[in-house]
């Protein structure tokens, strides 16, 4: 699928996070696109084409109500001409400002109970016109798109390159094309995911599973959970580095590593690179007036 992203990708020093004998850059991939922005365009461009190259009609994906991974999927299909189908996570059918979006640009729902969806994502019937594409775009073809992040990432610069994880796809593939001497950290953004790191492992090869690591500690209650203290703390770091952050992902990732500085986590000397994976409309739910951005 050939569509040519409204913006390019900056590296931002990152002040406020360079201290302590630390120093901090950050990947815009926010600035990617409006829409397909972040890390979503590099987890399903290999699926897409794999979809369109086997004559597929209809894409089905899976994901929570508040997901970006659906909302990127169904602005992806309509680029591309296939009908999209979402599987949600919930109990009964209702409206988010994410779905509604989806909707707009013609994606169509089922909703399903927990208690019966991780089934459903193993065994649902796909029909010959249809392709799937796993939540979160979980997968070796994820997995390929996302190690394609580091042609924006310059060699041999810095030191630690670390990013959210929500299915585990986007560390895979920077792990995948890290070299030796930089480590790559994944913070999580769910509480008690101890499965997160088999989920990682089965989409790398065994040789590259000892470069894993996972932080758990910065989840602020849960997914997409949030209190005060992350509230203003998204404020002042758009004060002071006029970086938009949403309260899923990114916000817990830039305060994750400000914690970790403080705590001389990293070595003296570390350059980090922090991946700023979109996610923005996140925020939608938060009421109006609450953030400056």
């Amino acid at each position: 699928m050939q569509y040519q992203l409204a913006g390019h990708i900056r590296i931002n020093t990152c002040l406020s996070l360079s201290k302590r004998g630390v120093y901090t850059d950050v990947l815009r991939l926010d600035e990617l696109d409006p829409v397909i922005s972040g890390n979503k365009w590099f987890k399903l461009r290999y699926y897409l084409a794999a979809a369109k190259a086997e004559g597929a009609t209809e894409i089905i994906t899976f994901g929570g109500p508040y997901s970006n991974h659906v909302a990127a999927t169904a602005f992806a299909c309509k680029l591309a001409g296939l009908l999209a189908h979402a599987c949600i996570r919930a109990y009964q059918p209702f409206t988010t400002p994410t779905l509604d979006a989806a909707e707009s640009l013609g994606m169509q729902f089922s909703f399903h109970e927990p208690n019966n969806y991780e089934a459903l994502k193993q065994s649902y019937p796909i029909q010959p016109h249809q392709y799937l594409i796993p939540e979160g775009g979980y997968g070796r073809l994820g997995v390929k798109g996302a190690a394609t992040i580091w042609q924006y990432i310059p060699q041999n610069t810095y030191t630690h390159i670390i990013c959210m994880v929500g299915s585990g796809t986007t560390l895979a593939g920077l792990i995948q094309g890290a070299p030796d001497q930089t480590q790559v950290i994944g913070i999580s953004s769910m509480k008690n995911n101890m499965a997160l790191y088999e989920e990682i492992t089965a989409q790398l090869q065994a040789n590259l599973h000892h470069r894993i690591h996972l932080i758990h500690d910065y989840h602020f209650g849960g997914f997409a959970k949030y209190n005060h203290t992350l509230l203003d703390f998204m404020r002042q770091f758009w004060e002071t580095e006029k970086i938009p952050s949403d309260i899923v992902y990114t916000a817990k990732l830039f305060y994750a590593v400000n914690d970790l500085i403080q705590k001389d986590f990293f070595p003296p000397e570390s350059k980090l690179l922090l991946i700023h994976t979109g996610g923005l409309q996140g925020n939608a739910s938060l009421p109006e007036g609450t953030l400056p951005f």
